[in-house]
Formats: C-alpha cells, structure tokens, sequence
C-alpha cells in the first residue's frame, strides 16, 4: 500500500489483518466522531462481517460501504446495521469502506438502489452480530440464550441481574462460528429504536467547519496538480500544439500529449500540464495554442437537431416500441382530441464539485482517491485502459460534491491514472468549472409529437406519441429510450408510442431519474390538455387513469392512486380559488420503484414575473422511512433541483461543441427562488425503496400546469426563460 492522503484537521490508520473474520483490510478509517482510536485490529476483537467491528475496549465502529454522493446512504446505511445490533447510535463510529469487490458487493451510487438492495442484508449484519453476542454472553454465565437478551451494546441475564458490554464480550464472539444471515431472526418493526428516528448526517460537523472530506481536498506527499484539455468538439484529438513554450511557464513541471481513443465514455486526446498548485497549470493552460483534428462532430448543432427532429416527425416512424388496440381508429371517433409538439433540451449535471482524482503510480500498483458512484466500473476502465490486472489498483472512497449521475461515468478517474503513470509522480487532476459543464455526458434532448382523445364521460381512450430522440437504427443513445411500460402505457386502451432516432456525436448519459425527468413533464402535461378538453378536473382524470385496467409489471395503481389523494388533500386541491395570476398544478410520476405526486402553487405577475411559491408532496417508499430528516432532505433537494431544471437550465450545441460553460449560462436555483417544500409520506405494506430521485420528475410539470392555471399559457418546451408568461 503506498503513502496516505495527508488531509488537514484528521486522523487517518491503515487496519492490518488479524485471525476472526471480517476486517476491511488496507482500508483508511476516518474516524471523525469522537472516540478512542485503535491502532490494528488485535485477534480478540469482534468482526463477525465486513461491516461490524467492536473492539475489546467497547468501540463499536461500523463501516458504510457505498459512495457517499450527499443522498445521506454513509449515515442511512449503518443505521440498519446498528438497528440490529440494537447498540445506541451515540456510541457507534462510522468508517467509510474503501472499494473492496472482495468483502462488498454493489459498491455505487445510482438509481436509488441503495435502500432496496441493502434493507435486509445489512439488517442480517448487524443481527448476526446481535446473535453471536448473546451467544458469548450464555456461554460466559452458563445459562440458556434463551434467557439473555441484548438493549443498547449489552446483553442482560434479567434473572440474575448481571449485565455484560459487547467490548468485554468481544473476544468470547470473536470464537464463535459464525451463523448463516438468514437464518437469524429480525427486529420486529415496532421493536426499532434507531430506524425511523431522525439522525444527522456523520459528516455534518466536518462539512459545516470546512474539514476535508471530498475528492478535492486530497493531498499526497510530493504530489503535482494537472489539468487536461480536450478538444471542444466531442471526440476531437490533438493534431499540433506548443508543448515547449508550455512547459517553460512558472511552476510547470511535466506537459505532454495524451492521445487517447474514440470512446467518449474512455480516455480522450488531449493536452496534460503539471505543476505545483492547480493555478499554475491552469495559467499555463490558458497559453495553450492547440490545433485541433475535430472530427465530423463539429457539423452538429442543437439547431441542426431540431429542424431533423421536424422532419423525422412529419414523416412515418421508424418502429414502434409499443402498439395496444387500434389508436389510429380511436382518435377520430374521440369526442375531443388533442394534438401537441413538446420538446425538452440537452442537461448538464453541474454538481458543485467539479471531476477530480487523486493517482499515485508506483512499484506496478496504481493507488487512487475518486469520488466516483461506480468506483468499481472506474477501476475496470483504468485496469483495460492501462493495461492492468484489477488486482493491482486500489481505490479509495472519498465524499462526493454532488454527482446527479455524472459520477456514474469515470472519464476523470482514466485520466488521472494515464497523468500518473506518464508523470512517475502522484497527480491531482482537477477539472474546471468549463471543463465540467463542456465535457459532460448530457440529459439527452427528445422530442414528441402527441395526439390524445377523450370520451364524452372524460376518460382517456386514445394516446399516440410519435418521439425523435437520438441513436441509429432501433438502437437509443444512453438513457435517449422510453420504456415500453412508461404511464399511462397500460392504462389506455388505444396506445401508440412509436420512435425515429437521429445519430449523435454529444455525450449522453443519465441525469437524476433518467428519462423520468423529461418525460413526466411531457406525459403530465399532456394529461393536463386533455382534462381541459374534457372539461374535466386535472385530479379527477389522473384518478380515472389508475382505475383503469392497467397490468404494467412493477407499477401499482392503487399505491400511486394513495399519494394522488394524499397531496390533493394536503394541498387543498378541492378548495382552491382560482384567480388570474395564480394557479395550481399537479402531476404524478412512478420512477425508481417510488410513487410520488406533487401539487405547485405558483403566482405569475402581469409582465411575466414567476414566482414558485408552494409545493405538497406525497411519497410512498415503502414500509420504513429509514432516517426521516434525510429522506425529507433528499426530497425537498430533489424538487429544488426539477425547480432548477425548469427555470433557465440548457445546453445548447454549436458546432459540435456545448456553447454554455459556468453558472452564468447555466444558472442553479437561486435561494431566493425557493419555495416552501412540505414533504408527506404514505407509508404502506412494501419493501422501502431509495428516494434521491423519484420526487425530481413530478415537480416540473406540476409547475408547467400551475402556470397554465394562472395564465392560460401552455408551456409545451423548456426551460420556462425562454417563455413569455406575461398576461393582460
């Protein structure tokens, strides 16, 4: 193992191997809380698994083993563990786990996975811990196990009075074999002590007094700070550029052209400049005179897109991903029908913390600091691209400023590693502002043309949607497709989706609740449309949809039926007084297995000032609301950031390149654009779920039909800055 990040303000141990199980070897403890630290791992303490470690001294430290994005999972996830450990949570010290496939499995951040995939094997970690306590302590007193029981890190013989902590009980459970997980009993729900009571994020005292935590503040002894600039043109490579005046700037140590390959999501050409701080690289960067081999990239455009997109359009479509009864008869005998174009642009991530990783190349072994979601598929493309053995690189979890889905991909990590190994010193690579938002894998646009028809009695009968979207032949761009399941398929008795791709050079890739978060805005307000066309109130002809004999696999009609009802209640839906200016809007949207509605209060002044001033939403995750103050944390950011979405956010393409480059252009909401969010959560009979992406989708167009109500206008594209709303 090589040298330690030197990080300002902590404390870092390297654990060694000791006989007994479960230690994460050659795993960095960052032990924040306060508490006794230990120097190694000694044979008498208790590892019943990776995730539980209590020490003969009564130090219970836990480890988290998935990346830390800011979804709240480094304190949710030991919460489980020590639910079934049945310690106080005061006493436990949480570790975060460095990547280790052998002891871990499903180390990422995505797709709000965590919940579902951890709830019952990290609640049989901490029971198999539970267990063979008990265990030691009926062995140690010579009494059945029957007779002892386990309360906040001790085991009691309630008959005798004599009670025992887990640390004086250790080394007696460090000898025991180990039971198989599912055999242990669980907690019965109403026996929980920790799930379902508000706890703070573990790192909330290091963020809030500017303690290094996130990739970014990694330093290595007698590292050098890189930056690496690509072609603007996605794909592009390096023809000529001016290496030896560069590398006579102040402070330049190495520069050199890395020629990298054609896959987007991979190591690309481009020019690395080393130095000794990041301003010196990047200062010596900005004199960078580069002649560009751009590709056939550059001859695309977002304008270029959008005139094919009315072609492919006007024309027949190419496939059907999904055809139920005979829509093309349907329409016509409609009592009212609808037809209407909606479109929604390219979107950057823009997590606050731009890409970054930390590579030390030395004695055959790559050694890294990646704040990555997938820092298992990151260190697959350094081992292919590199030409190593897995086996030879170690990758450290660091906290991560944001991610949204753009740390699923780890172009930053390969670069970083390349830097390395070409430089023969550690190398912090730290992306720009402009190289983030110019060099991301972008929320793909799309483009929909919709016919809708309605009966005399309101309900929908008939749905045609005719969408462009980007990829060749019948094969979608990353996360450019529609399911063939997406509401209301199943639940219309004339449906049509039907899809003409365009090829693309632009870098597509998933954005918080991928495709859910363009097209709910496209389906919830198209259903909008046609409740007005009937005559019909918004919530009555989303609550005859769900009663529809839909038989979509993973979707439940009466669980999304219960959180309609829920914020139409809380909201005040049937009371509202509608009044020019200020308006109402609802939508619904199933995504990532979470059922989420979401009523806006929005207000629009006459010239056209919009103002978000409200929003109800109703959730149902499931059976458990693991940590309440994150899951409405997580909740209220994911609205936040729809709100975001919809105000003033695109990337537009000109030549093969993204035209905007920081916040100036791409502007995140303002504190003083957000509205009051009041979170509610529906529990029900169900497995919990994740919840850092299902309340994203709903609020976009919910605020899209809020603004109709107050104005009358029908926003039918984003984001809404391109709108006029004023009204006489």
């Amino acid at each position: 193992m090589g040298s330690s990040p030197r990080l300002d303000r902590r404390d870092f141990i390297k654990v060694t191997g000791a006989a007994g199980g479960g230690l994460l070897l050659g795993t960095y403890l960052n032990l924040l809380t306060p508490a006794p630290a230990r120097a190694a791992t000694r044979a008498t303490d208790f590892n019943p698994n990776a995730f539980i470690h209590i020490a003969t001294d009564g130090v219970i430290t836990i480890s988290a083993p998935n990346p830390e994005v800011g979804q709240g999972v480094k304190t949710m996830l030991p919460m489980l563990v020590a639910e079934e450990l049945d310690v106080d949570w005061q006493d436990v010290v949480v570790e975060q786990a460095g990547l280790d496939t052998d002891r871990f499995s499903g180390q990422f951040a995505g797709g709000s996975n965590a919940t579902p995939n951890t709830w019952l094997p990290l609640r049989r970690a901490g029971a198999v811990g539970r267990a063979l306590l008990r265990t030691a302590a009926s062995r140690t007193w010579e009494v059945p196990e029957g007779e002892c029981r386990t309360e906040t890190g001790r085991v009691h013989h309630p008959a005798s009075g004599r009670s025992l902590g887990y640390g004086e009980l250790a080394s007696t459970a460090a000898n025991l074999p180990v039971p198989d997980a599912e055999s242990v009993p669980l907690k019965d729900a109403s026996d929980f002590r920790i799930v379902g009571t508000p706890i703070p994020d573990v790192d909330n005292l290091a963020i809030v007094t500017g303690k290094p935590l996130y990739g970014i503040d990694v330093t290595v002894p007698g590292m050098l700070y890189a930056v690496f600039e690509k072609c603007p043109v996605f794909g592009g490579r390096v023809a000529s550029t001016n290496l030896d005046e560069i590398r006579r700037r102040p402070g330049v140590k190495q520069a050199f052209v890395v020629d990298g390959g054609d896959d987007l999501t991979g190591l690309l050409g481009g020019v690395a400049i080393l130095a000794e701080s990041w301003w010196e690289a990047d200062a010596a960067r900005k004199a960078l005179r580069i002649d560009w081999d751009e590709g056939s990239t550059v001859e695309e455009s977002s304008v270029g897109y959008s005139r094919r997109a009315e072609e492919l359009l006007a024309d027949p479509p190419a496939f059907a991903v999904r055809r139920d009864g005979d829509v093309d008869a349907a329409l016509p005998s409609a009592a009212h029908r609808v037809e209407a174009r909606y479109d929604y642009p390219f979107l950057a991530h823009a997590p606050l913390e731009p890409q970054n990783c930390t590579a030390h190349y030395h004695d055959g072994i790559m050694e890294m600091w990646a704040p990555s979601q997938t820092p298992e598929r990151g260190r697959s493309l350094v081992a292919s691209t590199l030409g190593m053995d897995a086996s030879e690189i170690t990758v450290h979890l660091t906290r991560m400023g944001g991610g949204f889905g753009r740390r699923l991909n780890n172009d930053y990590m390969v670069e970083a590693a390349w830097i390395a190994r070409e430089a023969g010193v550690p190398v912090k690579l730290v992306w720009s502002r402009e190289d983030d938002m110019r060099h991301d894998f972008y929320r793909p646009a799309g483009y929909h043309r919709l016919e809708g028809g309605v009966d005399a009695r309101g309900r929908i009968v008939a749905w045609k949607n005719h969408f462009a979207s980007f990829g060749e032949g019948e094969s979608f761009a990353p996360f450019a497709n529609v399911g063939s399941n997406e509401f209301p398929a199943g639940f219309v008795p004339s449906f049509a989706l039907e899809v003409s791709l365009m090829p693309s050079g632009v870098p597509m890739g998933a954005l918080r609740a991928p495709r859910s978060n363009a097209l709910a805005f496209v389906y919830q307000c198209f259903i909008d449309e046609l409740a007005e066309a009937a005559g019909k109130d918004p919530v009555e002809v989303r609550l005859d949809l769900l009663d529809a004999a839909g038989d979509e696999v993973g979707f439940d009609p009466a669980r999304m039926r219960g959180v309609v009802e829920l914020v139409a209640e809380r909201s005040g839906w049937w009371d509202r007084s509608p009044s020019r200016g200020s308006g109402m809007g609802v939508a619904f949207h199933f995504s990532h297995r979470g059922y989420v509605a979401e009523v806006v209060q929005a207000t629009v002044g006459r010239q056209g000032e919009l103002t978000v001033d409200k929003v109800w939403v109703a959730a149902d995750i499931g059976s458990e609301i693991i940590n309440p103050s994150n899951a409405e944390n997580n909740t209220q950011g994911a609205v936040l950031d729809g709100i975001g979405e919809a105000l003033g956010q695109e990337i537009t393409i000109a030549e093969g390149r993204a035209v905007e480059s920081n916040f100036h252009d791409f502007p995140l909401l303002r504190h003083r654009q957000a509205p009051d969010v009041e979170v509610h959560f529906l529990t029900t009979d169900f497995p919990p779920t994740g919840l850092g992406e299902p309340p994203l989708p709903p609020v976009i167009p919910a605020l899209c039909n809020a603004i109709h109500a107050a104005t009358g206008r029908r926003i039918r594209s984003l984001p809404l800055a391109k709108h006029d709303l004023s009204w006489a």
